[in-house]
């Protein structure tokens, strides 16, 4: 790892990243492409020095609070951050000025901050978001190898939602002829139900490549899953929306599934209810008087 001043940390949409890298090691993962211009190595991670102390000079100049968003671009809960808290330290600066927090992660290292996760909800409202992709331990260990397992993440969102904090799945990229199978997709829904998450977001049923992530995705697949390179460079060629040939099926699977437990899966209104900033209603009463 290594520190990069910053003059801010916060987006003019309210998103929050605090590192740049990741040592998870996804097969599929999209941040290390060239687009988003990071000149060290992907799992070098660059701290944002003064990150949290950043946060707070803005969020106390700001005049309308809202939901904070983070773990778009880079996991909150990377190892580093088990000795740095610097998430930890953000999460106490947006419960003290009264905003909202989306946080989207793979790791358990989340469970660390419940009490903050739980003091946020009760102050404003506050999302923890989780990917989970392969239903199958093992296969799961290939795909995302250095970062808690998706029976781990399932136990995540059991523990969140006794603590009554919505949660919502990104069930999503879903790998064709890896983990594209309706036995796959069938046991991330169960979790899904039963954990009682809020939503289940999905985008097609498939993953995006582009230079950079690329080149890092077939050199696993020719680690792993020797011969489906090629498989891909056949059916794909350099596209960079690549679609399961289940998609349909697979996404009519889904729909079907959360309608009947009345769980969000539009994109749209799932990312509605993420940006939506809520105060509880016995907090509001209080604010009138």
């Amino acid at each position: 790892m290594h520190y990069k001043l910053y003059k801010n940390v916060l987006s003019p949409k309210n998103g929050m990243n605090l590192y740049r890298g990741c040592t998870h090691g996804c097969i599929y993962c999209d941040s290390r492409s060239l687009c988003y211009q990071m000149d060290h190595h992907f799992e070098d991670i660059e701290v944002k020095e003064h990150a949290p102390q950043l946060l707070e000079d803005t969020l106390k100049r700001k005049r309308n609070k809202g939901m904070i968003s983070t773990g778009a671009m880079g996991d909150p809960y990377v190892p580093i951050e088990e000795k740095l808290k610097y998430t930890r330290k953000s999460l106490e600066i947006i419960h003290k000025y009264g905003y909202g927090l989306a946080i989207h992660t793979k790791s358990a290292l989340i469970l660390r901050d419940l009490d903050l996760l739980e003091a946020i909800h009760k102050k404003a409202k506050c999302v923890v978001q989780l990917t989970m992709t392969t239903f199958d331990e093992d296969l799961s260990k290939v795909i995302e190898p250095n970062v808690a397992t998706t029976r781990e993440r399932f136990n995540v969102l059991i523990e969140l939602k006794q603590r009554n904090i919505p949660t919502v799945i990104w069930l999503t990229p879903i790998l064709p002829f890896i983990n594209d199978t309706e036995e796959n997709i069938q046991g991330i829904l169960a979790y899904g139900a039963e954990s009682g998450v809020k939503g289940i977001m999905t985008f097609g049923i498939g993953l995006t490549l582009r230079a950079g992530n690329r080149e890092y995705f077939y050199h696993q697949l020719d680690r792993h899953f020797p011969g489906l390179k090629e498989k891909y460079k056949r059916i794909y060629g350099n596209s960079y929306e690549i679609h399961s040939p289940h998609k349909l099926e697979l996404m009519s699977l889904i729909t079907e599934f959360c309608v009947k437990h009345s769980i969000l899966s539009n994109q749209h209104e799932i990312f509605s209810y993420l940006s939506r900033f809520e105060i509880p209603e016995k907090d509001c009463q209080l604010r009138m008087f």
